[in-house]
This record gives structure tokens, C-alpha cells and sequence, in this order.
């Protein structure tokens, strides 16, 4: 093991509860869209509302679950905040599912757990 990699001493039969809630809080697809449009660079809720579609709401809703995890932060822009990214190491994990689902092709989206119905049904045709 490299001297700079973390060293754990749970259970490696278990997953770490922290690991699972930041797994749950990317698997959400409106939440996912924010943070790939942060990684473009900072964005008001307006700007998000657009870009994404939802209603401004439901918008606020996730980028406060998204603070609430430590993903995001916000500052203060006149009468708007603007919303970033809170640690750079969240691009580099965007960037590595993106590389390992292009490395596995469909084989996730065709998961009968987790993939999604259109294309576990695209598959049977």
C-alpha cells in the first residue's frame, strides 16, 4: 500500500456507512445533473432550474442535501448565492465512473437491480 493511501481498519466485509450515504446521495438523478453542471463551474438556482428542468423548489431541496454532505458550497452574490463545488477529488470521482462505465459498456444499465427498465427492455428485443 502506498504511504499516502488511507489505511482502514473496518471491516472489509462491510460497507463503511459514510461510503453508502455518498453513494446514495450521487445515485439520485437530479442530484447527479447538479453536480455534473457544477463541475462546469459555478451556478445560481435559477441557472440550475433551467438547466435541468425541475421546479425551483425541488432544486433547492437537493442543493441543500448536497450541502448537507459536504458536496457543495455556496456564496453570497447580491440578492443570489452562487453554488460550487466543495472538494475537486468529487470531479476526479465523476471522471472515473464515467471511465468505468465506458469500460463496462452496458452491462450496468442493464442490471436487473439498478439498470433501467428501457434498456433492460431494449435488450430482450
Amino acid at each position: 500500500m502506498k504511504p499516502t493511501e488511507p489505511v482502514s481498519t473496518a471491516d472489509p466485509c462491510s460497507a463503511p456507512t459514510a461510503a453508502v450515504a455518498l453513494f446514495r446521495s450521487l445515485g439520485d438523478p437530479a442530484r447527479l445533473a447538479i453536480l455534473r453542471r457544477l463541475a462546469e463551474g459555478e451556478a445560481r438556482v435559477t441557472d440550475l432550474v433551467v438547466c435541468i428542468g425541475l421546479a425551483q423548489s425541488t432544486v433547492s431541496a437537493h442543493l441543500s442535501c448536497l450541502r448537507d454532505c459536504g458536496l457543495i458550497t455556496s456564496r453570497p452574490q447580491g440578492r443570489a448565492s452562487l453554488y460550487s463545488l466543495a472538494r475537486p477529488e468529487l470531479l476526479d470521482l465523476l471522471a472515473s465512473a464515467e471511465h468505468l462505465l465506458a469500460a463496462t459498456g452496458e452491462a450496468v444499465d442493464l442490471c436487473p437491480a439498478y439498470g433501467t427498465v428501457s434498456a433492460a427492455e431494449e435488450f430482450v428485443r
